[in-house]
């Protein structure tokens, strides 16, 4: 009988008085509810009677599957794979170690004798105090042993019996040999050059958290640039995935040593690896403008602001602290009950996994951020979810806010990953400092110096260690900045970053301090194998290593204006038209200004015995030079404050031809620092399409006033005619370079028929009436290009518009990275070059035939060029380099091979641009100078005075 036959039936029934039918149907569900408790209790009954009187609490000892269902053998690997969760990973050894786990045998042991050895660290004994101040540190004579991909011996004479019969000795020679050269922060194999869309695996854009996708996924060992960077002596570098993202993913540490002919027995990013048995994992984050302008849209994604940012960052680490906490509940129930006890697998997440390895301090984070709010908000990350931040990369204002840095999580704070003096280039690097690395060691924390590349070329990283060491950070901690210090924020401190026996076998020869400039390598050796087996090394005299100056350690003091000043002590005069008189004092050369213009020059007794009268100031130089002030050629400055910023810029011209004068905006960060470091006077041109890109007439204006209304602001109001053909010259109307080409012949063409027609034009500022004195050779017309066939192919159009128009086209090319290509063309047609970059890297396609330098070739473009007889200056591609331009030129009179002097290096960054113009300088007489300690060529000069054309000297009391 089913349950629904037992039911009363529902007809009616003859109707009786409420109260007995209220207590019938009260009785039928008493009876009904019998009779269902009866037949449960029986179906239970007849279950119990069926199972094991005395089931056992585990399954048979043979038994594949848990009481619940479960693999055994999948839980015993679960609980194994707990001791992996919470193992906390160590400081790989160095010592000890009787070969390199990345040797390959059969490589022949090294002997590198008679080399000047800096070890990376104090004498033994010094306290750690006297070691932060320097003391202890110093360059030694020594010899230095390579066997089994490791650095055996480093003492004096080691003679060839005390080593193995096959050893391959290298003489250094007396040069200095450091360990292999550490960048921090870097994008090779991810981002590979020349760039070209589909090489560009930098970023993953799909998710703004992605802390789970790997770099190494990624790297093409086959990357030009991972050679051209081992050529300034790079061993080893962090491959980082980019910042567009919050959370942007693994990092991974790789060594420039790729496939058989750099010594390995494979070509792989697996064989790469600095650590084969990846002790340490690595993971990069950002804050700041990135994530929000890339990921930002209204209503529809985020964030969009700082606040969505820290909300996507704490909600990210909430959910890698759930699966943790809900991992160890697992690990301590199966390791306390055992396996068969469990009732699901160990939870695991490829999401989250290695942010919960960071959580469990398996991971070393960097974290690019700029910004006071930024460090301070992901500071407070750290405290919140405890977890240990290695660095701040990019780190602009940590040098404001020290106390905020030592505030991280686990009393370590982070060390600050910097450019030397890259900034400007958006709002959160538009507040920065040259002088961070010195203020932040001050304040007792680290600063590291890196690439970013290829944001800065990485070939020449150990540059931004010297100009820190410039910029007052001390010697030995300049040098640890890309040697010990890295190396240390690692992991990898007891195995790279110094010269001791039991580290890897990565060292360098250099050719000069590598502090100095124009620094190149000799030779580098990788784990004990020479990387470059015809390395080209420059003619260069041999010089010693820098003995530290004291003095830059001192920050210059606030600048103050003087009608008056005398200088003592001035070694050197190098300008166009004012030399010395014969007659000097015990001082050397003493120079005196009056309101601002040079008014005597020699040993100026009147003007000296009159000062002790009149108070004027008297300042005593130790190796005073006296030069021409610099020009700023081929940047935005003055028609552009912040890069990224489109409130702050002129704005592109991609569709009109316009004036730089119309534009120009004076007293900013950009040109400030320009006037400060001896950049008087500056040439900018509009910009085409933004970037490296010009259109319309440039304007020459000094950088040290405030307002366009001053009579003198503008020397020169049209100083130049300017075009671009890179690959932005392909737009609508013309998609092509041959399309922009043939429009440029056009035009000339028809700016010269112009010229004989009756017809006059009606704007005198029109792009027809700039083009007519192009035609008729009265005004420049600078070409902004970098590639050898479209430099060639407008010799062409030049020589055609010339046999029409029988006059001289003035054709300068700016930019150039290819033009050593056709360096004999361009003197034949006297076409001259202004170099930006001076040292191109082939970042992209129109650039992939640069020289990049010893020891891969025998110089660079600016050597072809001006051995074909080339005039050429330097340029600067980007306004941040304004501070290096003396710099720059320094480089090309180091390692030059006597191709210029000290006033031919000077005049690529003033004197021949004006040439290369028709126009004549502003110098000395014009109130334009630089008074510097030091030759402005040299890494250890500083600026002491200014004439910017004024009427009056800026000086620096320091």
């Amino acid at each position: 009988m089913d349950g629904k036959s037992s039911l009363p039936s529902q007809e009616p029934a003859s109707r009786r008085p409420r109260w007995q039918r209220h207590r019938s149907r009260r009785s039928v569900r008493r009876t009904a509810g019998l009779l269902l408790s009866a037949c449960l209790c029986f179906i239970a009954y007849a279950q119990w009677r069926q199972l094991p009187s005395s089931p056992p609490s585990v399954p048979p000892a043979n038994s594949d599957i848990t009481v619940h269902g479960l693999s055994v053998k999948r839980l015993q690997d679960n609980l194994a794979t707990c001791s992996v969760l919470r193992k906390k990973p160590q400081d790989p050894i160095g010592l000890g170690r009787k070969r390199n786990s990345r040797y390959i045998d059969g490589h022949a042991p090294t002997l590198i004798k008679n080399a000047t050895v800096w070890i990376g660290e104090p004498k033994e004994g010094t306290s750690p105090e006297a070691a932060r101040n320097g003391t202890g540190y110093g360059w030694i004579n020594s010899d230095v042993y390579l066997e089994y991909g490791l650095i055996q011996k480093v003492e004096a004479a080691i003679s060839l019996s005390s080593v193995a019969s096959e050893t391959i000795v290298f003489d250094a020679r007396g040069r200095p040999l450091t360990a292999g050269i550490i960048d921090m922060h870097s994008h090779a194999g991810v981002g590979s050059l020349p760039s070209l869309w589909g090489n560009e695996d930098t970023n993953e854009m799909s998710a703004n958290i992605s802390p789970f996708v790997r770099s190494i996924d990624a790297l093409h060992p086959g990357d030009p640039q991972i050679q051209v960077i081992k050529s300034g002596g790079v061993t080893t570098s962090l491959v980082l995935p980019g910042s567009g993202n919050n959370m942007g993913g693994e990092a991974y540490v790789i060594k420039h040593a790729v496939g058989m002919p750099d010594g390995r027995n494979e070509t792989s990013a697996a064989d790469l690896l600095a650590d084969p048995d990846r002790n340490w994992r690595y993971m990069k984050m950002a804050c700041g403008e990135n994530a929000k302008r890339v990921y930002g849209r209204p209503g529809e994604a985020g964030p969009m602001s700082r606040m969505g940012e820290s909300w996507d960052f704490r909600h990210a680490f909430e959910q890698a602290t759930k699966v943790v906490r809900e991992q160890d509940d697992w690990c301590d129930a199966a390791a306390t009950h055992g396996v068969h006890s469990v009732k699901n697998y160990l939870p695991q997440e490829l999401r989250w996994e290695s942010l919960g390895a960071l959580l469990r301090g398996q991971v070393h984070l960097h974290t690019h951020c700029y910004t006071i709010s930024d460090l301070e908000t992901f500071i407070d990350h750290t405290n919140e979810f405890k977890f240990k931040l290695r660095a701040f990369h990019h780190a602009h204002q940590t040098f404001l806010v020290p106390e905020i840095l030592k505030r991280a999580y686990g009393g370590d704070p982070p060390a600050s990953a910097l450019f030397a003096d890259n900034m400007y280039y958006k709002a959160e690097a538009n507040v920065a400092s040259e002088f961070a690395g010195k203020i932040l060691w001050d304040s007792g924390l680290t600063p590291i110096y890196v690439s970013d590349n290829p944001v800065l070329n990485a070939q020449h990283v150990v540059f931004e260690a010297a100009k820190a060491y410039k910029y007052g950070l001390p010697y030995h901690a300049a040098l640890a900045s890309v040697t010990t210090a890295p190396a240390e924020r690692l992991g990898l401190g007891r195995r790279l970053g110094k010269v001791k026996p039991g580290y890897d076998a990565d060292v360098v020869v250099w050719d000069s301090d590598p502090l100095s400039v124009g620094a190149a390598p000799v030779q580098v050796w990788i784990d004990g194998t020479a990387q470059f087996k015809d390395a080209v090394e420059l003619d260069k005299p041999v010089v010693g290593v820098i003995v530290p100056d004291e003095d830059l350690t001192s920050l210059p003091g606030e600048p103050f204006q003087a009608d008056e000043v005398i200088f003592t002590g001035v070694t050197r005069v190098l300008l166009d038209e004012t030399q010395p008189s014969q007659k000097t004092n015990a001082n050397g050369i003493t120079v005196v200004f009056s309101k601002g213009r040079l008014s005597c020059l020699g040993d100026c007794e009147a003007e000296l015995q009159a000062a002790h009268k009149t108070n004027t100031p008297v300042v005593q130089l130790k190796n005073g030079y006296l030069t021409e002030s610099f020009t700023a050629f081929g940047s935005k400055i003055g028609l552009n404050a912040i890069d990224a910023e489109d409130d702050t810029d002129n704005g592109p011209n991609p569709n009109t031809f316009v004036r730089a004068e119309d534009g120009l905006v004076l007293d900013n960060q950009k040109l400030n620092a320009s006037y400060t470091y001896g950049v008087t006077k500056a040439i900018s041109a509009p910009s085409f399409k933004g970037g490296f890109s010009h259109h319309g007439t440039s304007v020459g204006f000094l950088t040290g006033v405030k307002t366009v209304v001053r009579q003198d602001t503008v020397f020169a109001s049209d100083v130049s005619v300017h075009y671009t053909f890179d690959s932005s010259a392909k737009q609508d109307s013309t998609p092509s370079i041959s399309a922009a080409i043939g429009s440029l012949r056009r035009k000339l063409l028809e700016a010269h028929a112009s010229l004989n027609s009756s017809e006059t034009v009606r704007d005198v500022y029109s792009e027809s009436a700039f083009l007519q004195k192009v035609v008729n050779g009265s005004l420049p017309l600078v070409i902004t290009v970098h590639s050898a066939d479209t430099i060639g192919t407008l010799l062409k159009v030049k020589k055609a518009v010339e046999e029409v128009s029988e006059t001289s086209i003035r054709l300068v090319i700016l930019g150039g990275a290819e033009s050593w290509l056709v360096a004999k063309g361009l003197a034949d047609a006297k076409v001259g070059v202004v170099l930006a970059p001076l040292q191109s890297y082939a970042a992209s396609w129109d650039q992939r035939r640069a020289l990049t330098g010893a020891p891969l070739t025998n110089g660079t473009a600016v050597d072809r060029l001006l051995e074909a007889g080339v005039v050429t200056a330097i340029g600067l591609e980007e306004d941040w380099l304004v501070r290096d331009l003396g710099l720059l030129a320094g480089i090309v009179y180091r390692n030059g091979g006597g191709k210029v002097d000290e006033k031919g290096a000077l005049d690529l960054v003033s004197g021949n641009v004006y040439k290369l113009m028709g126009l004549k300088q502003p110098g000395s007489k014009e109130g334009h100078f630089v008074i510097s300690e030091g030759s402005p060529l040299d890494i250890g000069s500083r600026v002491k005075a200014i004439g910017g054309g004024t009427g009056q000297v800026t000086m620096f009391t320091k």
